[in-house]
């Protein structure tokens, strides 16, 4: 995972793409570029039927190269801010070292490098450059100033609050009301980072969280009560609580919607 601070010092957690799906979708876009070419031969083949000389032949030859090797590529990658049909197959994006999109200069200079390093040369070099630095950046991207990101990434599944079965009497009739936000949020948090901490960061942060919960909610939960039961019994009757709020809500918004659309409001 890849860290940028934007100018508003706001932290984006972005995947880099590894060096295989990088390979991959290049081999997507070479072999399209190869069935196009084979198209684009074909036609001028048909429309001029052989009566060019073999100098225009050369000339619509090297219009055919450039115009798959570079005009191509770097018009998609401008139009699609760092796409391709290679990168579309496999989730991947071409973005500047900041996070935001790149401009028609940055797929310009990785359009020319890319005839050196990717096809004059078999895709060594770039494979080489990018063993040495930890975003896979092959030599286009270090002289553009980009990188390839990963844009879709598998979310790991969200873990919920359990209400603990000895504290479902207490949390019926608890005060949790007052409970901040900002509080609620970091517990939360806690509870779903919870295994993945040391046994002693764990229980610290449960009882450092359940001290500061323990000032808003009321009456106080049972004296052998573990921490992480509190802080549990208190997430869950909370999300409980503002679920069952706002059904109740949706409900009374249907009935008012249900009354003005009935005679002689409508």
């Amino acid at each position: 995972m890849s860290s940028v601070v934007t100018g508003e010092a706001v932290v984006l957690e972005l995947r880099p793409a590894g060096f295989a799906a990088r390979g991959l979708s290049v081999i997507i876009d070479i072999t399209a570029q190869i069935i196009l070419a084979i198209l684009l031969v074909l036609l001028i083949g048909r429309v001029f039927g052989g009566v060019l000389d073999p100098a225009l032949t050369n000339a619509l030859l090297l219009s055919v190269v450039v115009l798959l090797l570079l005009v191509v590529p770097v018009t998609v990658e401008t139009v699609t801010r760092g796409k391709s049909l290679g990168r579309l197959v496999m989730g991947l994006r071409i973005v500047r070292d900041d996070g935001g999109a790149i401009r028609f200069r940055h797929a310009f200079i990785r359009g020319m490098v890319a005839i050196l390093e990717i096809y004059m040369l078999g895709g060594s070099l770039a494979f080489l450059v990018s063993l040495f630095n930890e975003r896979s950046k092959r030599l286009g991207d270090l002289l553009a100033g980009t990188y390839s990101m990963r844009e879709r990434v598998v979310a790991a599944p969200r873990t919920l609050a359990v209400m603990p079965p000895r504290l479902q009497q207490w949390s019926e009739t608890a005060d949790i009301g007052r409970l901040p936000d900002a509080l609620a949020r970091r517990m939360s948090q806690f509870l779903a980072e919870a295994p993945r901490l040391t046994q002693q960061a764990r229980h610290r942060l449960a009882l450092d969280l359940a001290a500061e919960a323990s000032h808003h909610v009321s009456p106080p939960p049972p004296g052998t009560t573990h921490p992480e039961e509190f802080l549990h019994a208190v997430i869950a009757s909370r999300r409980e609580r503002d679920y069952t709020a706002m059904m109740r809500q949706r409900e009374r918004s249907e009935k008012t919607a249900k009354r003005l659309h009935t005679l002689p409001f409508s």
